[in-house]
């Protein structure tokens, strides 16, 4: 029986955590994995009342994506944001996927009309690329998981690059637009475009670290 791990990377999380771990548990996965950044708030109380199995470590979420992936037992891994919600029949979708990688399409919890658009064009980037993003659930057999770059940021892009074939599924999981509502969708959109030339530019990742959190 193939068995499918979920694994979270959380750093105080305390007001969204509980839905995602019983959203994953609903999708009919074998087990929940919370790699925690020494979280200050109840992340890790709620997480473990909620049946998740919790492992600490330092506050960097490729290591802690990486860490929670060695402690899986599933066959498959599913890396998943703490603010994002598998729909009912994800394990099931991943077990069967035809590729051995990939990531689901994505909307928004957030009723705004404007994420509407957001998601319509994250969607319309997922289908003509074929490399899904972290915000989108990204899978793997285990066997062909490479470990995701120990890098201060965008980890899950430069993995995304490297994916080949991947399978999109048509599955939506449904995620926090917080940040798009609380700094504009144009600001926030025009800022990720940016890192992610000035990375392929060759701007230091410590450098884009500080745009992105500043």
């Amino acid at each position: 029986m193939t068995r499918v791990s979920v694994i979270i990377p959380t750093l105080n999380e305390e007001t969204r955590i509980a839905a995602t771990i019983g959203a994953a548990l609903a999708a009919g996965v074998h087990e929940v994995i919370v790699a925690d950044g020494e979280s200050s708030d109840a992340t890790v109380a709620i997480a473990e009342s909620r049946g998740a199995r919790v492992i600490a470590g330092e506050r960097v979420r490729a290591k802690q994506l990486n860490r929670g992936a060695e402690e899986a037992t599933g066959d498959v891994l599913i890396f998943l944001h703490a603010d994002t919600l598998l729909p009912a029949g994800a394990a099931d979708a991943v077990i069967h996927a035809d590729a051995d990688c990939g990531g689901f399409l994505v909307e928004f919890i957030e009723p705004a009309f404007r994420l509407r658009f957001v998601a319509f064009m994250i969607n319309l980037r997922t289908r003509l690329t074929r490399a899904p993003w972290g915000d989108q659930a990204q899978f793997f057999h285990r066997e062909t998981f490479p470990g995701y770059p120990e890098l201060p940021l965008m980890e899950d892009y430069v993995l995304a690059r490297a994916m080949k074939r991947a399978a999109i599924l048509p599955l939506k999981v449904r995620t926090s637009g917080r940040r798009f509502l609380t700094k504009g969708v144009i600001r926030t959109s025009a800022l990720n475009w940016l890192i992610i030339a000035a990375y392929h530019l060759g701007v230091s990742l410590e450098r884009l670290a500080r745009w992105y959190r500043g």
